[in-house]
């Protein structure tokens, strides 16, 4: 089955901004583009449409502003359109299925800012089965450096991150960046300590010889499959959102996973996730990961 670049506009600054992001993966990953807009009729407390007719007209001039906005400045994309008849985040996961990624506009900065269609944005990524990119609009451009490597971070067993460092050295390779792969690390309370973790840490040295040990071994397979591609190690003593945050200011590209977890209030992407979403100045991925049974 052909892969896609599939992004959702809704008519804001940032969702335009998003589309012409997608545009520019497009052309880096030699895939065609799909622009989505979701729609389905429902009264409204806008006495001028509460017609559908005029409502649908106003959806269909939304999808066509995007595309011709996008076929304008990318004329060398494979460009396609599409309205949907759904809520918005049905119409969103159900375009996933010949997707490579996903690329919804953000407003991001503070803690109930929305992403694109509101909070809907944040339901898309929490649950869908690719990665998302979130990408901010400044002045109605993309927020994207034309140079600057992509940030990945990286946590656990090699496992854990696979999905995560194959986007991100995916990412790169198709731009010509390098990769900055960056895992944090803190001291576990005492209570923490075994004697089979003292035993490794004894081995590799020390606590922050260990860890470099970890992100050498779950970068190695990436190394080995994307040669062509420069790759920079850090480990830093720190929480994961502020380490990853601190680099993102000349990253072209922040990659992070998430392991979905559902609550009582909803779907949750997990505190990296969030915080890279909400104040990283350049585009984020969310890449899913496996997800985890609900607490």
């Amino acid at each position: 089955m052909s892969r896609e670049i599939v992004a959702g506009v809704d008519g804001s600054p940032e969702s335009l901004a998003a589309a012409e992001w997608a545009a520019r993966e497009a052309l880096h990953r030699d895939l065609p583009l799909r622009l989505v807009h979701a729609w389905r009729w429902e009264p409204l407390d806008i006495p001028l449409v509460q017609d559908p007719t005029d409502q649908l007209k106003a959806a269909r001039e939304v999808l066509s502003t995007a595309g011709a906005q996008v076929a304008e400045r990318f004329p060398d994309v494979a460009l396609t359109t599409e309205l949907i008849g759904d809520t918005p985040v049905a119409a969103l996961l159900g375009t996933l299925e010949r997707a490579e990624l996903l690329a919804l506009g953000s407003r991001g900065h503070g803690a109930l800012a929305g992403f694109l269609l509101g909070s809907y944005g944040q339901q898309v990524i929490a649950a869908s089965t690719v990665p998302v990119v979130s990408v901010r609009s400044r002045d109605g451009e993309p927020v994207e450096p034309s140079a600057g490597e992509v940030l990945v971070g990286q946590h656990g067993a090699p496992e854990d991150s696979a999905a995560t460092l194959r986007f991100a050295f995916e990412a790169a390779a198709a731009r010509g960046a390098s990769v900055r792969a960056v895992r944090a690390w803190s001291l576990p309370p005492l209570f923490a300590f075994s004697p089979g973790s003292l035993a490794l840490a004894d081995e590799a040295g020390g606590l922050e010889p260990y860890e470099e040990k970890a992100l050498r071994e779950a970068l190695a397979p990436w190394r080995e499959r994307f040669p062509e591609v420069p790759v920079t190690e850090h480990v830093e003593l720190g929480s994961a959102g502020q380490v990853l945050l601190s680099g993102a200011g000349t990253a072209q590209l922040l990659v992070v996973g998430r392991r979905a977890r559902r609550g009582a209030i909803g779907p949750r992407i997990g505190s990296v996730a969030h915080a890279a979403l909400h104040l990283a100045p350049c585009p984020v991925a969310v890449v899913p990961q496996e997800v985890d049974a609900q607490d």
